[in-house]
């Protein structure tokens, strides 16, 4: 199982974790229903660790993903975009059948 988080998502993360005074707090990314697809990203700072998380780190960033996320979010990047269509975080999923138009909300 993996997750990868680029240099350009770490970066923004660490950024946005300073501003909330969680620096040494750990990113929960996890997949819950909803959304236009039937499944959306969900990402939180967190301080502490369940008995059972998948634990990531990718430049200085630590992730936690609980088992059931994980089956969707394996092999899945998070990237950052800061590009003409608009400023946020983007996860590119191979294990995602199809996506909507806002990038936040999957099929699987």
């Amino acid at each position: 199982m993996n997750f990868e988080v680029t240099e350009k998502a770490a970066k923004q993360l660490v950024s946005v974790q300073e501003r909330e005074g969680k620096s040494n707090f750990f990113l929960r990314v996890s997949v819950v229903g909803g959304g236009c697809s039937g499944f959306s990203y969900k990402m939180s700072f967190e301080d502490k660790q369940n008995e059972g998380d998948k634990v990531f780190e990718h430049f200085g960033v630590k992730v936690l993903i609980d088992p059931k996320s994980l089956l969707f979010l394996d092999k899945t990047q998070l990237d950052f975009s800061d590009g003409l269509n608009g400023q946020g975080f983007t996860f590119t999923n191979p294990n995602a059948k199809s996506t909507c138009g806002c990038g936040s909300s999957f099929s699987a």
